[in-house]
């Protein structure tokens, strides 16, 4: 006979439903649920209609796929005591393996890690004035803020080419042979009578605005590949034009019926808000993750109204899938809660892009602006303003939504003074395990603040006016505020604080030290830097680094003890490897033997003399 159940027990309820996945060939997916229901919840994965033996987890993390594996159907029954209830079914595809030596995106991962550990010519012995140095400068028309990409053995131009695709401001997309230096093609993405946008008198993004995120890279799209990228116009009747375009790598010709005009509106409990082209830039960095491509957007300086958007386009289509707005009651007064003005948050972040874990969630930081001390019951803002805050929003093909979040305590205070979280950019870690043995899924971000805050994401700590409940903050270590994205090598977090100097943080039991390991000896004028990392597997590790000073300067340190600087491009005589006045939004691209620099007329090409 079945036992009653106990007083108030609910059957299983899913609250999250698993995503569809796309992932490279040699890779894993895992796949996650969420679910309510009286404890204890029972799990069970199936594949094909079959169970899968030991996936009884709220996750499930496949072995590396194969190409077989294309095409896959997963779903989960969750049950309890009281029943059972069963996940919608979800497809994995597998594409082609990611060649090593690419740049696809912006820190080279969607992790934002930074690092290269495929790099194989560069090393701290041969990375000295006297056998590295400037090779060319690449002339484009214009400033070169969005991060150079690189494609290995492009079949193009009736050859195979190494391939270094340049976006401008001036809304102009370059492809040259890396190794050479000769023009593959260029195109312009204004329409006829179009220029740039101008700078809406904020002093950010001078003297134009047209491309300032930095593209990604989709090498199994299209017939050959394509470049997503972003370009802001003026028209001849002052209308504004924010565009996202899919480009053929090999050609620069437009797919997918391209390019489609960003327009979006969101609707929640505050009301319905509109995406206007002209009040927005677009300067982090594109995502692409399982077929969509996430744009996110800040404001002209704070030139009201403006509020946090992302919104979503299918990778093949270029069609909307999704908008979001984290701060809807921006741009009038809404009741219920304290916040700090109508206005924000922007997504600045410094030119870094919003991250993704693998169940599709993307991690994104918010800078100063509204936000509601008054929750609702499930913890967060009542009014669904997000500012200064870590965002986990569920992701994929659905709508975008909030997950989880993490504000710090002094929240409303520090958006009243300015000091923005999302001046900078955040990281995820690699998995980690602590001192209980326990795998730790970690976040990190720094802003205006001083401080580093490592957030859980799993739970994430959400808002408390009296405490702050992320796994790790340690304060005021970045003291000249943090205008720039971090980097990941080797158990170490590398930081390059405005006015200060470029540090590391060592990990252990999945903390960082609240010291700096090591730390360099130059310091970097406003906005700091925002370091990438050249390795072979885990040796022979270089930080790369650029400083915004006249002439600007390209530094190479040892990545195990920054103290000791390898290189920079000040050190040969003669100005050999001067390069130009500097140019903020800069993080060199390290691939190939080579290290590509934007600069404010084009790209400065490092490698190593003679070669």
């Amino acid at each position: 006979m079945q036992p009653n159940p106990p007083p108030g027990s609910t059957a299983p309820s899913i609250t999250t439903q698993p995503t569809d996945l796309t992932v490279p060939v040699g890779q894993t997916a895992t796949f996650q649920v969420v679910a309510n229901g009286s404890t204890p919840l029972t799990y069970q994965w199936y594949r094909n209609g079959t169970a899968i033996s030991s996936a009884t987890a709220a996750t499930y993390t496949t072995a590396p796929v194969m190409t077989s594996d294309n095409g896959a159907k997963f779903y989960v029954i969750v049950g309890n005591s009281e029943g059972s209830t069963t996940s919608n079914t979800v497809t994995l595809t597998v594409g082609a393996a990611a060649s090593a030596a690419d740049v696809l995106t912006f820190k080279n991962d969607t992790a934002r890690t930074g690092q290269n550990l495929a790099e194989t010519t560069l090393t701290p012995a041969n990375v000295t004035s006297s056998t590295f140095g400037l090779l060319r400068v690449l002339a484009v028309d214009g400033k070169v803020d969005a991060q150079p990409l690189y494609l290995s053995q492009l079949a193009i131009a009736g050859g195979t080419h190494n391939v270094l695709l340049v976006a401008t401001e001036n809304d102009s997309v370059y492809a040259f042979d890396a190794d050479t230096g000769s023009s593959l093609w260029h195109v312009s993405l204004m329409k006829p009578g179009e220029t740039p946008s101008d700078t809406h008198g904020c002093g950010q993004v001078v003297p134009q605005i047209g491309i300032t995120s930095t593209p990604v890279i989709d090498r199994t799209a299209g017939a050959h590949g394509a470049l997503y990228v972003v370009a802001m116009s003026l028209d001849s009747s002052s209308t504004y034009h924010q565009r996202l375009h899919a480009l053929d790598v090999t050609s620069g010709a437009e797919l997918f019926g391209g390019p489609t005009e960003i327009a979006a509106s969101f609707t929640n409990t505050a009301g319905t808000t509109t995406f206007s082209a002209g009040q927005y830039e677009e300067r982090a960095a594109l995502l692409l993750a399982n077929g969509v491509v996430y744009t996110s957007w800040s404001s002209h300086c704070d030139d009201a109204p403006y509020g946090g958007w992302i919104i979503a386009y299918n990778k093949s289509t270029l069609a909307q899938t999704s908008a979001l707005n984290v701060a809807p009651g921006s741009g009038g007064a809404l009741s219920g809660g304290s916040h700090y003005d109508s206005n924000g948050p922007a997504i600045w972040m410094s030119g870094d892009g919003p991250a993704v874990d693998s169940a599709g969630n993307v991690y994104l930081l918010t800078g100063n602006g509204r936000f509601e001390t008054t929750l609702n019951a499930s913890g967060f803002p009542n009014q669904g303003d997000f500012g200064n805050s870590f965002l986990k929003i569920a992701g994929g093909s659905g709508t975008l939504s909030v997950a989880d979040y993490f504000a710090m305590s002094r929240e409303v205070s520090e958006s009243a003074s300015d000091d923005d979280l999302g001046s900078g950019g955040e990281m995820l870690l690699p998995d980690l395990t602590d001192s209980t043995k326990t795998v730790k899924h970690l976040v990190v971000g720094a802003g205006k603040d001083g401080n580093i805050y490592i957030v859980d994401r799993d739970n994430m700590g959400k808002f408390d006016a009296n405490a702050n409940h992320i796994w790790q903050e340690i304060d005021g270590v970045v003291v000249g505020a943090v205008f720039s994205s971090p980097a990941y090598f080797n158990s170490r977090v590398y930081y390059g604080d405005s006015n200060g100097t470029l540090k590391a943080f060592a990990i252990s039991n999945a903390k960082l030290s609240t010291t700096p390991s090591s730390q360099s000896a130059a310091t970097f004028p406003f906005p700091g830097t925002s370091p990438s990392v050249s390795a072979n597997g885990s040796a022979n590790g270089i930080v790369w680094t650029h400083e915004n000073t006249d002439p600007a300067v390209l530094h190479a340190f040892d990545a195990s003890n920054l103290a000791h600087e390898l290189y920079n491009s000040n050190q040969a005589s003669g100005a050999r490897d001067q390069f130009g006045s500097g140019n903020k939004f800069i993080t060199p691209t390290v691939v190939g033997g080579k290290v590509f620099v934007g600069t404010t007329s084009g790209v400065a090409v490092f490698g190593l003399l003679g070669h």
